[in-house]
């Protein structure tokens, strides 16, 4: 029994040190295999960091959105076409929305573009007071507002670029009361929604005004549209000579209303014998003053501007200030930090010095 019983014993030991053995073996690989478990989770750890920080790299270009009010004028077109360019020469992105002359919508696509995650925004307004919306909307998203060309009133604006609008109002008077220092003048400006009506007005009495108290010009008709399109422009000098027809000079507000104000001269066998000053240089009006129908209109550096727009935005939404913000405008809320740029008269004798030369309108264009 005695052997019986030793020998089931060392069996039972010898099972049981197998089986201990076996269990440290198990154990030791288990572990070394968890150290490679782990070694490998951190590689493929590091690896995913550095996919997730390519990817995200990808989309790291700042977004800059361009609220616009409508494309209806020759010229807005160009400044969309610019601005986009500029934008990505200078590694963002740009989104752009048209409003269609409607602040509400406008409002809504301020919104909307916030949702998507806008880094700044550059507005046309719309209107200029309810425009004010879209910059309190913005601001407690903490995103800044740049106004463009029209300023934006009685908020807490960021910034302003656009050219010098009075300026824009005297280049023009000048130019017709050297030619007319005496006579009769009719008024067009643009839509009281638009600031920049009520300051090219400013540049026109500051020029009229001295006339006018001397007695040598008359102002007949001194009227604001309600848009920046010609059939404005023709309707009101429509009624205008229903019932009167001394005029010897028409300052409008922009090249389209000047066109209206011809179409309107025309039916009354007055086109190019009546001085007009239009602005924006439009192919239209450039032609028009080619035919003769038109006196002048003021060309605005319209790239310059767009490129000084799309800069400032680039440089805000990577958390600088612009540089070349070196004057301020009273926006009846605060100064606001601006870029004015300088326009210049295009006539008859310096279309190609001007618009031409500065690649503005293809000279074919013009006289084919």
């Amino acid at each position: 029994m005695k052997r019986i019983v030793k020998t089931t014993t060392n069996t039972i030991n010898t099972a049981t040190a197998h089986r201990d053995n076996t269990s440290i073996m198990a154990l030791s690989i288990s572990g070394r295999t968890r150290t490679i478990l782990k070694q490998s989770l951190k590689y493929l750890t590091f690896l995913c960091f550095i996919g997730l920080l390519i990817l995200s790299s990808c989309d790291m270009k700042p977004r800059v959105g361009f609220l616009m009010d409508s494309l209806e004028i020759e010229r807005w077109n160009k400044d969309k076409a610019l601005f986009e360019e500029k934008v990505k020469e200078l590694g963002g992105v740009s989104m752009v929305a048209v409003a269609d002359s409607d602040p509400d919508k406008q409002l809504e696509q301020a919104q909307q573009m916030i949702d998507d995650g806008v880094d700044v925004l550059v507005v046309v307004p719309v209107d200029l007071e309810k425009a004010g919306e879209i910059v309190k909307l913005a601001h407690q998203n903490y995103v800044p507002v740049i106004s463009y060309d029209r300023l934006i009133k009685d908020c807490n604006l960021d910034y302003y670029v656009s050219t010098d609008n009075i300026n824009i109002g005297e280049l023009q008077a000048n130019y017709l009361t050297k030619i007319a220092p005496v006579g009769n003048y009719v008024l067009i400006s643009g839509p009281r929604s638009d600031h920049n009506a009520y300051l090219l007005r400013l540049g026109w009495m500051n020029v009229l005004q001295p006339l006018i108290d001397k007695g040598d010009v008359n102002v007949v008709l001194d009227e604001f549209s309600d848009f920046w399109l010609p059939d404005e422009a023709y309707r009101i000098l429509s009624q205008y000579f229903k019932d009167k027809n001394e005029v010897d000079a028409i300052i409008c507000g922009n090249d389209a209303l000047a066109s209206g104000a011809i179409q309107a001269l025309k039916e009354h066998q007055k086109d190019g014998k009546v001085l007009l000053a239009g602005q924006d240089a439009d192919i239209q009006a450039v032609r028009n003053i080619v035919a003769g129908n038109q006196t002048i209109t003021i060309y605005k550096p319209i790239e310059s501007l767009a490129f000084a727009a799309a800069n400032a935005a680039i440089k805000i939404s990577d958390g600088e200030a612009p540089s070349n913000m070196n004057i301020t405008v009273n926006n009846g809320k605060r100064l606001v930090p601006a870029i004015l740029l300088q326009a210049s008269v295009v006539n008859s004798q310096n279309i190609k010095m001007t618009v031409i030369q500065e690649g503005y309108i293809g000279e074919q264009e013009i006289f084919n």
